[in-house]
């Protein structure tokens, strides 16, 4: 009897686990979502910022100064998840929060 409850315990935890997976952020469509909803007022290329100049005067930071500039990923997330001030919400879901960090991270 307990085996049998265990199986079917695994089975339905397999069962979970393979309809709900966990999708790892993605530093790629990071910067994809980073071209398509914040250039327009961030740099978000790299240091050099040669392609790319803020259309914003005395712009936001750059993705590269947010990213060195030592907040966490788990601050980068609730500031993404409730922007303010200027910045419009967007409202980012999770992966693409998650995404947007990595790409962030990755410029470290």
């Amino acid at each position: 009897m307990r085996l049998r409850l265990a199986a079917v315990i695994a089975a339905i935890a397999t069962a979970i686990a393979a309809s709900n997976p966990v999708v790892a952020a993605d530093a790629g469509r990071g910067a994809d979502l980073a071209r398509r909803w914040c250039a327009s007022c961030h740099v978000i290329g790299d240091s050099s910022g040669a392609s790319q100049q803020s259309s914003v005067p005395q712009g936001p930071p750059s993705f590269l100064s947010v990213a060195r500039g030592g907040s966490s990923p788990d601050e980068l997330r609730a500031f993404l998840s409730h922007p303010h001030g200027a910045m419009p919400d967007l409202s980012l879901t999770r992966i693409e929060i998650d995404d947007l960090i990595a790409y962030m991270t990755s410029l470290r």
